[in-house]
């Protein structure tokens, strides 16, 4: 990501923070423009050409989006257009991370990365579902549908809207690896990061509890523990947040073991 891109972001975000209202709908259309622009090369290079004037790309905003979109879309798109981007497919990438955070805005109360995390584990554990939704031959409306049919009644509309959304222009990407980037952008909103804790039998409150607030005081954010149970490491933990691993499991000890005995 360049310099500007970051910076651009930096300043997307602060808008979509301070917008005074943010729903569902907010959320909805700023994945449909994600789409639009990210389908078209003459408009994504027209909304980011940083030879335009900004008033000029925020015509363009307006001439294409302002019948069909809300006010507040409408705000949150202009502003982004006005930031310099290192390149016309991070524009892109920057109109669906608002989509994402917006998505989570609108659900204060639902454990929206939880949800996605289930939702990343449905996927794992159904190789044909994974190929499915990975499939470049596939119908991309009939992914979203997949994903709606997969997932009402197990997760909330903010959390359907997004994976059916990010399945629906992965643009290159496993789907996987876009609900785990959808994770971190939700805990990351909510002032949080996400641990995948992967256990040989399940911790109980008080385990769940204590090992929070150790990873906690760690990182300096409060830490969200997503669990995988997984009988193969037969004991202990393993700890994975974005890069960093921690491997506190018995199945790791041994392999050390057998390695020193070895040397």
């Amino acid at each position: 990501m360049g310099s500007a891109t970051t910076q651009a972001l930096a300043a997307a975000t602060a808008a979509l923070n301070a917008a005074s209202s943010v729903d569902l709908d907010t959320a909805s259309e700023l994945f449909a423009a994600a789409r639009i622009v990210g389908g078209s090369p003459q408009l994504s290079g027209a909304l980011a050409d940083p030879a335009a004037s900004r008033a000029a790309r925020s015509r363009v905003v307006t001439d294409v989006f302002g019948a069909a979109f809300g006010k507040t879309t409408l705000s949150l798109l202009t502003m982004a257009v006005e930031q310099r981007w290192s390149s016309a497919s991070q524009l892109v990438d920057g109109i669906e991370e608002l989509a994402v955070r917006a998505a989570a805005i609108s659900a204060p109360s639902v454990d929206v990365d939880g949800e996605l995390f289930s939702a990343s584990r449905l996927v794992a554990d159904n190789p044909e579902i994974e190929l499915a939704l990975g499939s470049r031959l596939g119908d991309d409306s009939a992914k979203g549908a997949l994903i709606e049919a997969l997932l009402r009644g197990r997760a909330s509309d903010a959390t359907i809207l997004i994976v059916s959304s990010l399945v629906q222009e992965p643009r290159e990407r496993r789907v996987r690896q876009l609900l785990a980037h959808a994770m971190d952008l939700v805990a990351d909103q909510r002032g949080s990061i996400v641990a995948t804790v992967v256990t040989a039998t399940p911790l109980d409150t008080a385990q769940s509890q204590r090992l929070s607030a150790v990873l906690t005081q760690r990182y300096g954010k409060k830490v969200g523990l997503n669990a995988v149970i997984d009988p193969s490491i037969l004991g202990g933990l393993r700890v994975q947040i974005a890069d960093d691993v921690i491997d506190a499991s018995v199945a790791a000890r041994l392999t050390d073991l057998r390695q020193r005995l070895a040397g």
